[in-house]
C-alpha cells in the first residue's frame, strides 16, 4: 500500500482529517495481568508507535494523542516520574522515524510544567520537524480542555482591559483563534477513546463540539492497526450534518460535485 493511500474500501474524502485519541486502559491492562502499572504504560508506548505508523500510512492529516492531562500531575509521584521517563524515551527513540517520515511534531497544553529532561528533546524535535509537511503528530501534554479555554478567555480579557477589544466583538471564532489547537491543527473530525469508558475527560472540549465520537472496549496497550481501521470504517459510514438536515447536507454535497 502506498504510504499515503486511503484504505481501498474507504474513499479518501470519507477519511477524517484530524483524529484525537484518549489513550485509556494502561493501568487496567497491567492489573489484569498482576503487573505493576508501569508495565501497562510501557506497553501503551508500543501502541503509540503502532498507531502513529498506521495513521501516517493510511493518510491521516493530523493525529493528536492525549498523553498526559493536567489532572495526571495528582497521581502518585513515582507514577508521574515513570510517565515522564517514558515520554523522554519516546522523544529520543522516535526522533529518527519522525524526521525520516516527514512528520511534524507539535504539542498542546501547559508544557512549561514538564521537567527539563522532557522539554529539551521535545523542543529540539519540534524545531527539527517544523518544516515537515507530512502528517502532524500532536502530543497533548499537561493538557486540560477547561484550562485551555480559560487561558484563551484570559487573553481576550486582557485585550478588553487594555481597550484594544470590545466585548461585543468577541465571537466563537475569536475564542477559537486563541486556542493553540486552532493554530496548528485542522478541525477535529474523530475522537476515539479506548478501554470502554464513555466520557471525554476534559480533552478537546471546544474542539470536540462537532467531532464524531468512537468508543471501544479495547484497552490502549492492545490497540492495533485493525482497531484504528474499525474506527475509520465506522466514521466513514456516518452522516455529518453540523446542525443541518440530511437533505441540506445532500444538496451541499451535490453543489460540491
Amino acid at each position: 500500500m502506498n504510504a499515503q493511500a486511503p484504505l481501498p474500501e474507504i474513499p479518501k474524502d470519507r477519511l477524517p482529517r484530524h483524529i484525537g485519541i484518549i489513550m485509556d486502559g494502561n493501568g487496567r491492562w497491567a492489573n489484569n495481568r498482576g503487573l505493576p502499572r508501569e508495565h501497562g504504560h510501557e506497553r501503551g508506548a508500543d501502541a503509540v508507535r503502532t498507531t502513529v505508523r498506521a495513521a501516517r500510512k493510511i493518510g491521516v492529516e493530523a493525529l493528536t494523542l492525549f498523553a498526559f492531562s493536567s489532572q495526571n500531575w495528582d497521581r502518585p509521584p513515582t507514577e508521574v516520574f515513570h510517565l515522564m521517563q517514558l515520554l523522554n524515551r519516546y522523544l529520543v527513540e522516535e526522533r529518527a522515524e519522525i524526521l525520516d517520515n516527514n512528520i511534524r511534531l507539535v504539542t498542546v497544553g501547559q508544557t512549561h510544567r514538564l521537567p527539563e529532561y522532557v522539554l529539551e528533546p521535545m523542543t529540539n524535535l519540534i524545531e527539527a520537524s517544523a518544516n515537515n509537511d507530512g502528517m502532524v503528530l500532536c502530543l497533548a501534554l499537561s493538557y486540560g480542555g477547561r484550562e485551555m479555554i480559560t487561558d484563551a478567555v484570559r487573553k481576550l480579557a486582557r485585550a478588553v482591559a487594555a481597550g484594544t477589544l470590545e466585548p461585543e466583538s468577541i465571537t466563537t471564532k475569536s475564542i477559537e483563534a486563541h486556542l493553540d489547537s486552532s493554530r496548528m491543527l485542522p478541525p477535529l473530525d474523530l475522537l476515539i477513546r479506548t478501554s470502554g469508558e464513555h466520557r471525554i475527560s476534559n480533552f478537546f472540549l471546544w474542539e470536540a463540539a462537532y467531532a464524531e465520537l468512537f468508543f471501544t472496549e479495547v484497552l490502549w496497550p492492545d490497540f492495533q492497526r485493525e482497531n484504528l481501521i474499525a474506527a475509520l470504517r465506522d466514521y466513514a459510514g456516518r452522516e455529518r450534518r453540523f446542525g443541518l438536515t440530511s437533505s441540506q447536507v445532500e444538496d451541499k454535497e451535490e453543489e460540491g460535485t
